[in-house]
């Protein structure tokens, strides 16, 4: 007689995680949502079913093994996950707090064609905060093999490529033009989505790997890509320096004292301190402020402005809620803290208050027409609708540019946009200088940024004749201790289910 196949009944909500109350945490710059108890993990890994072909790999960017890391959780061998995740993604802890998973593994997670999909991301946090806490990293033996590489930029980009490149037996450096290595995943993103203690954390376990990183090195200025190459005797040179060039409307009063960008808002809160006591960084909040977009950037930006003390907050947008690109969860966050969205809504001036600073916006109403080129529904005025809307601070985020400096300083070609031109295998005009992440393709994610900087890697070990071999790991290291800053005990937190 044949055996009767058992069927598995999962769980068909995922596992609850705790959350800041919005009232408490509007105040302070800890993390809004709580990591998952070892208790929650297994819970929610117990919701894949383990599909024969996943789905949810091809979905990823570095093409994690999720299907192998939840196995591991569900069998409770979280340093098993954790040497699984860490094959392809050298940052586990961060990646499962920023990337836009719903748009990737999750949307494709067959899970989520009945059910809520498993919650692949907070499950690859869990993982990647017990590495941290219990000190593990995956240091391969490495040989070295005399090559010298230079990375340009310490992002997520030039991370993944100076790991790989490191593993490979080369002499890596990284230059950094701020005072601390970390790129966007420092300036960009607030602790409240992303602590500086996690992004510290994978820089060391870099370091382990014989990374060195050499900051306050803004190269274009000091030396150029060429010097690199002919002069400092690196033999292959990697470009990772983002899109950080901030762009602006172009309407009258965007040049006020009182408007700036969403990156130099955060870069200064986030990298210099502007939000601690003790720093004089200046940082103007108004009481009334105005954030121009509605992506994730313009999400930290909103809230960022409501934890240093704005009465209002508010923000501006010319398509509807269905169509603002920012992650549903960043937008239910704001919603919950208090954040006015004004949708249908484009700013056609900033009003000048007679010296020099904000008294306000003239906007005018939107409607949806015909999609454009994205296949969003192009915003179109409605004729009479014009008003004006006072405030007192605007804060532009409508997107990036790629800095000029490069561009500037050496032959390398550039498209037409102005970002470093690349063939399929990431390589530039220039002989032993390859490119990748938003400084090619423009403003993307984390995630795409870090596949980016692998796929530079491999193409780099074919150019210096190296083999692309699996890695063989060594012991595993001390501890170093955990530091997330966040002690649920000490704080009003709530128990919701994942959005």
């Amino acid at each position: 007689m044949a055996k009767r196949k058992t069927i598995r009944t999962i769980p068909r909500e995922r596992a609850e995680v705790g959350e800041q109350d919005p009232q408490v945490r509007v105040q302070n710059f800890y993390e809004v949502t709580l990591r998952f108890t070892p208790e929650q993990a297994e819970l929610e890994a117990s919701r894949c079913i383990e599909c024969p072909r996943p789905a949810c790999t091809p979905g990823c960017p570095v093409g994690v093994d999720i299907k192998g890391f939840i196995s591991k959780i569900a069998a409770n061998d979280l340093r098993g996950a954790y040497d699984v995740i860490t094959q392809t993604n050298l940052l586990p802890a961060v990646c499962g707090r920023v990337c836009p998973q719903e748009n990737q593994c999750e949307g494709a997670c067959v899970v989520g064609n009945q059910l809520a999909p498993v919650a692949i991301g907070r499950l690859e946090r869990f993982v990647g905060d017990t590495a941290i806490a219990q000190g593990w990293s995956n240091v391969p033996y490495i040989e070295p093999n005399g090559f010298k590489v230079g990375i340009v930029g310490s992002g997520p980009a030039g991370m993944a490529c100076a790991a790989d490149m490191a593993k490979a037996g080369c002499d890596v450096t990284v230059f950094e033009a701020f005072h601390v290595p970390g790129g966007v995943l420092r300036y960009g993103i607030p602790d409240f989505r992303l602590p500086n203690s996690v992004v510290d954390a994978e820089i060391r376990n870099l370091e382990k790997l014989g990374v060195k990183f050499v900051c306050n090195t803004l190269v274009g200025r000091l030396f150029t890509i060429e010097q690199m190459i002919e002069e400092m005797g690196f033999h292959a040179v990697f470009i990772g320096t983002g899109a950080g060039y901030p762009s602006f409307m172009g309407i009258p009063g965007d040049s006020l004292n009182g408007v700036l960008s969403a990156n130099e808002l955060l870069t200064r809160c986030n990298m210099m301190q502007a939000k601690d006591e003790g720093f004089d960084t200046p940082l103007p909040i108004g009481a009334k402020v105005a954030v121009i977009g509605a992506g994730n950037t313009a999400m930290d930006a909103m809230r960022v402005c409501k934890r240093l003390g704005a009465e209002e907050v508010h923000c501006i947008y010319r398509r509807s809620r269905n169509e603002a690109p920012a992650r549903i969860e960043e937008v239910h966050h704001a919603e919950q803290e208090g954040i006015a969205f004004h949708w249908l809504t484009a700013p056609v001036a900033i009003l000048d208050d007679g010296k020099g600073g904000v008294r306000g916006m003239r906007c005018i109403k939107m409607e949806l027409g015909e999609p454009d080129a994205s296949g969003r529904r192009k915003p179109v005025t409605v004729k009479g609708s014009e008003y004006e809307f006072a405030c007192d601070l605007v804060v532009v985020a409508i997107g990036t540019n790629a800095n000029p400096i490069i561009g500037q300083t050496s032959k390398i070609a550039l498209d037409k946009r102005g970002y470093i031109a690349t063939d399929a295998d990431l390589a530039t005009s220039l002989a032993g200088v390859y490119a990748g992440g938003d400084i090619v393709t423009g403003a993307a994610t984390v995630i795409k940024a870090m596949g980016a900087g692998r796929t530079a890697a491999r193409s780099m070990k074919r150019y210096l004749g190296l083999r692309d071999t699996e890695t063989v790991y060594a012991d595993p290291t001390p501890p170093d201790a955990a530091l997330f800053g966040f002690d649920p005990a000490e704080h009003n937190f709530v128990r919701v289910k994942a959005v």
